[in-house]
């Protein structure tokens, strides 16, 4: 899956994020509801999902961020960064003369953005040995009476100030809330953000479609079944409970893109990114489904002209509208189906799908996917769990 589109939505909202001042696209779709019965269930929420080695996204997660090829990678996102530095310059009104808090800095880029409007003073959380990095590239560049580094969790480190005037942080994982780095947002929210302070960003969107993808799933599922010769099918029952990140083509697409959910971060309490939300995917076109995708969107409301990004890359499929869109570093996050669907245009996939952090590994992402499909050559009800760690 190498492509670089994937939706097509009836409606549109419009982000302001380039050089050029072109605008790209995303879609917004009303969200209906089902209620759902399932007969299947696949693997078990709580035992399959818990690896014997514990040691995952929980003990690894800052050590990660102390080397320097992610926050590579995160830079080199021209969509992502790129957003975020035209939020800052073309909205300089919103930083000058504040007092700025960054949520997760790693490099300290958006302190440096920030900084370099005129922000009063930035503090710079970092919980990771790039907090040490950090400080040495914000003294390089001349902002040290500026930029104050502290490094250190959120909910453990004391800011030198009583209160905050705006709080900026790239909290977004795969699947939009994989590491769960929003609670830690929603957490410096609520202990320093001035009344009627910004959080940027403020808004984010979950999308889900459906997707044929039979050459790929063999490769990735499939092949456990037969290798070299013997049956290695107890990892394919561990392979399909992990999501896949990776870029789908927009010719897969089998059905239209629904909205999952919106999240408001200046308003939203703790907790609110665990959630179930029904959904109903409506087949474009006679095929087969393997899989359903998800992707986000993220937006800048409080800008003097909407502002934000999309995981999902348009190309031309509003006649031509807008520049071709580059792919994130966050691509799009793939869930394959135990069952293969077939499914004639009109009919209609429905379901549940839950979302919570693992309990023992918060930074962890349990799935629990309720599916229901009556179709005229297929018939399917089941129930699967996947991890994202």
């Amino acid at each position: 899956m190498d492509a670089q589109n994937l939706t097509n939505q009836p409606t549109k909202t419009r982000f302001q994020y380039d050089d050029d001042e072109k605008a790209e696209t995303i879609d917004e779709v009303a969200t209906e509801s089902s209620n759902l019965e399932n007969d299947t269930a696949m693997g078990e929420p709580e035992g399959s999902l818990v690896a014997s080695d514990e040691k995952t996204s929980a003990d690894y997660y800052f050590d990660s961020y102390s080397h320097f090829g992610i926050h590579e990678e995160m830079l080199k996102d021209v969509v992502r960064t790129k957003t975020y530095q035209n939020v800052i310059y073309k909205n300089s009104f919103l930083f000058k003369d504040k007092i700025v808090l960054d949520v997760g800095c790693g490099t300290g880029i958006l302190s440096l953005f920030c900084a370099k409007v005129g922000a009063k003073h930035v503090y710079a959380v970092e919980c990771s040995s790039m907090a040490d990095t950090a400080q040495e590239i914000v003294k390089h560049n001349g902002f040290s009476n500026v930029i104050t580094i502290l490094k250190g969790k959120i909910e453990e480190i004391e800011l030198p100030v009583a209160q905050v005037d705006v709080i900026i942080s790239e909290w977004m994982g795969y699947f939009l809330v994989y590491e769960n780095m929003l609670e830690t947002v929603l957490y410096a929210r609520n202990k320093w953000l001035v009344q009627d302070g910004l959080v940027m960003p403020d808004k984010a969107s979950l999308y889900l479609t459906a997707i044929e993808d039979a050459d790929y799933k063999d490769e990735k599922i499939e092949f456990w079944n037969s290798v070299y010769g013997f049956d290695m099918s107890c990892i394919r029952k561990q392979s399909i409970m992990e999501p896949l990140v990776d870029i789908v083509d927009q010719k897969q697409i089998v059905t239209n893109s629904q909205l999952l959910k919106t999240m408001d971060i200046s308003k939203m309490e703790v907790g609110d990114a665990s959630f179930t939300v029904p959904f109903k995917l409506v087949a474009e076109r006679d095929d087969y489904i393997h899989a359903l995708v998800a992707y986000f969107d993220v937006s800048f409301t409080k800008c003097h002209k909407l502002m934000g990004f999309s995981t999902v890359s348009v190309d031309g499929l509003n006649k031509g509208e807008g520049p071709k869109s580059r792919a994130t570093h966050w691509k799009q996050t793939v869930l394959y189906l135990e069952d293969v669907l077939s499914i004639c245009q009109g009919e209609a996939l429905t379901g549940t799908l839950t979302v919570e952090s693992n309990k023992k590994n918060p930074r962890d992402v349990d799935i629990t996917l309720n599916y229901v499909f009556n179709g005229g050559h297929c018939k399917a009800s089941r129930t699967q769990y996947y991890r994202m760690r």
